[in-house]
């Protein structure tokens, strides 16, 4: 099925930006919506962001006003502003095709000074 490759996490002070960016290399015929996900050590992945095909968008609360989900069909990116400690985590892409959901590897977002 079509892989998906992130980028964009690193290391980045409290109240900085980063930008994570996600793309399906392969077929993106059957896609109906395509998110970010995040895994901080001791907890349970939870939901960040999504975007439906159309262009709908839904946002997990704690991270309203500071991110936000953009992008077209086959790709998605998450602009992080005004990062918090507890933003630290594994961030992973997902893509649900009518099939099933396909996930990204993942990329490390550590929020520290």
């Amino acid at each position: 099925q079509a892989p998906l490759v992130e980028y964009g996490g690193g290391l980045v002070q409290p109240g900085g930006s980063l930008r994570l960016s996600c793309v399906v290399s392969g077929s993106i015929i059957g896609i109906s919506e395509m998110g970010w996900y995040r895994q901080a050590p001791g907890k349970q992945r939870e939901l960040v962001a999504t975007r439906e095909r159309g262009g709908g968008t839904s946002y997990a609360y704690s991270v309203l006003g500071r991110f936000t989900i953009y992008g077209s069909d086959g790709t998605v990116d998450l602009q992080m502003d005004n990062l918090k400690p507890e933003d630290t985590a594994v961030y992973y892409c997902k893509a649900t095709y009518y099939f099933g959901d396909y996930w990204g590897k993942g990329t490390q977002v550590t929020v520290s000074s």
